[in-house]
């Protein structure tokens, strides 16, 4: 079995297009619509109430054009919406995202991790109950580094003021020992070559983006949906209404 239609992905902006480009090298047959909600971003500081009527509206743009799964690129979506999507849209296969908090535990030898996310992303259900259960032994760190978003948005992956912005969310966290960093929102993996620079080699930084890619290939190869290697790809990119008019529209290649 085998099935053409797109695979469909949304954030509240440009941060999901890491996971968009890992599923891309993993599955370069598939054909994509991406969803870049930037007029509403940023989602981490809403009301839980108005994150699932956002993802609700996202999701019915990506059936409309024909989508045949979803991946939910946005740690907080995911946190505050997934299980009613999954209630919602029941014939639907979802991809959702929680920060590497499992991985990390595991990994760390100084009992110390940091995790970067949003407060929507620690208040959720995915968060806690990982860490209720693979991090008991470690001490967690939990860092909202809201303004990293705002940075992408921008396109302020660079420079000095992103350096500086990185520094003062980092420093803390390796300071108190982590030696591993969990970046528990989409939008900061963009920021990694800053965050490798300012940790120096003292902790890792763990990117989520390659395990949900190849999660979704696992969820398309399970329910047949995966689409024939011969196929032409086609990307579709779509940015809603931005609020930073500085911040050009990132094109597919």
């Amino acid at each position: 079995m085998s099935d053409a239609r797109p695979v469909g992905f949304f954030d509240s902006g440009v941060g999901g297009m890491c996971i968009l480009d890992a599923f891309r090298r993993l599955c370069p047959a598939e054909s994509t619509v991406y969803i870049a909600d930037s007029a509403n971003c940023p989602y981490g500081n809403r009301p839980a109430e108005e994150i699932v009527r956002l993802s609700e509206a996202n999701v019915e743009e990506l059936l409309s054009r024909g989508c045949k799964a979803v991946v939910v690129a946005c740690n907080t979506a995911t946190a505050a919406a997934i299980d009613h999507l999954r209630r919602r849209y029941a014939d639907v296969p979802f991809v959702g995202l929680e920060p590497a908090v499992k991985p990390a535990a595991l990994r760390s030898r100084t009992g110390v991790v940091g995790v970067l996310a949003t407060e929507g992303t620690f208040g959720g259900r995915l968060y806690n109950e990982t860490k209720e259960k693979f991090a008991r032994d470690v001490v967690v760190i939990a860092t909202v580094a809201d303004e990293f978003v705002t940075l992408v948005e921008r396109g302020e992956t660079s420079g000095p003021a992103a350096e500086a912005a990185v520094r003062a969310r980092l420093t803390p966290l390796i300071d108190a020992g982590c030696d591993m960093i969990v970046l528990g929102c989409t939008h900061f993996p963009h920021l990694r070559p800053l965050m490798e620079k300012v940790a120096a080699g003292r902790a890792a930084i763990l990117d989520p983006s390659d395990a949900v890619a190849r999660q979704a290939r696992r969820v398309l190869e399970s329910r047949g949906l995966l689409a024939p290697a011969s196929n032409e790809a086609v990307h579709e990119f779509i940015r809603h209404q931005v609020e930073f008019a500085d911040n050009p529209s990132r094109k597919l290649t």
